[in-house]
């Protein structure tokens, strides 16, 4: 089984979260002042649950969050998770062009983003390099006659460049492969509103907790899938306090759902 560092072991995960409870347990000794809501409104969460659920472990830390944390709370990243240290020093996951550094306080210094990113000025004009590849973006269509809607690719539409080596490394070919944008706040703080995520759709076979793009009855969604016994799913959110656990059977998962495909890939814009 190849590990990938998107996706930490749950033992991996509960490390972490201690880590950061260690260090914000310390912070609070030095400022008793120091609150998880002062925390939660530092880093532009919602509310205190979110600084919870990293803390104990219940959602996996991503870089974009790690970066705020570590601003506030002042820590070097790879105190906490050297996984994710790693992966801030490689080139960013996708394409050449696909800005993913932070830019929160100390958090985002110049010598950090030069590890993350070469910067590259282009437009959609730009010609493609040897090692590039555009996906395109799945949409929602609005059919004639007010019969709802419909989930389709941008054939002649926007689409987002990124490396050869990237797909080939996760195994995916560029012709199965699409972007989804993820709206709203269900899947905050992992996903915020406006970012974007790589599907391969291929990849249908739902694994539990896995993320996965759906065509739910024409609407495009972005979620965490459980198999339930009868062929029924359960989808889940990140932001579980205002969006709770949904259920459905067999009968209505087979009318209603479809799964696009697995996402491989995520970009945060901050």
């Amino acid at each position: 089984m190849t590990y990938d560092p998107l996706t930490p072991t749950p033992e991996i995960r509960s490390a972490e979260a201690a880590r950061l409870k260690a260090i914000y347990q310390a912070r609070k000794r030095e400022d008793p002042s120091l609150t998880q809501e002062k925390l939660a409104d530092a880093c532009g969460w919602a509310g205190q649950s979110v600084v919870s659920q990293y803390m104990n472990g219940k959602i996996p830390l991503n870089i974009s969050a790690l970066y705020r944390l570590a601003a506030f709370l002042n820590f070097q990243i790879d105190e906490v998770s050297p996984r994710l240290a790693k992966l801030a020093r490689m080139p960013v996951l996708g394409a050449p062009h696909d800005s993913f550094a932070p830019s929160i306080g100390e958090a985002s210094k110049p010598e950090i983003r030069s590890e993350l990113i070469p910067i590259e000025v282009w437009d959609d004009s730009t010609p493609l390099g040897s090692d590039e590849v555009e996906l395109p973006f799945f949409k929602e269509v609005e059919l004639s006659a007010g019969k709802g809607s419909e989930v389709m690719l941008e054939t002649n539409g926007r689409k987002l460049r990124f490396g050869k080596r990237t797909l080939q490394r996760k195994q995916i070919d560029p012709a199965s492969a699409g972007c989804v944008p993820v709206t709203g706040n269900s899947m905050e703080p992992v996903l915020p509103d406006g970012s974007t995520v790589g599907v391969d759709t291929a990849a249908t076979q739902v694994q539990d907790g896995k993320m996965y793009a759906i065509n739910h009855d024409g609407q495009l969604r972005v979620k965490l899938l459980y198999r339930m016994p009868g062929g029924g799913l359960r989808l889940r959110s990140y932001n579980s306090d205002e969006h709770p656990d949904e259920r459905y059977d067999g009968d209505y998962v087979e009318s209603h759902i479809q799964v696009i495909g697995k996402v491989f890939w995520y970009s945060v814009l901050l």
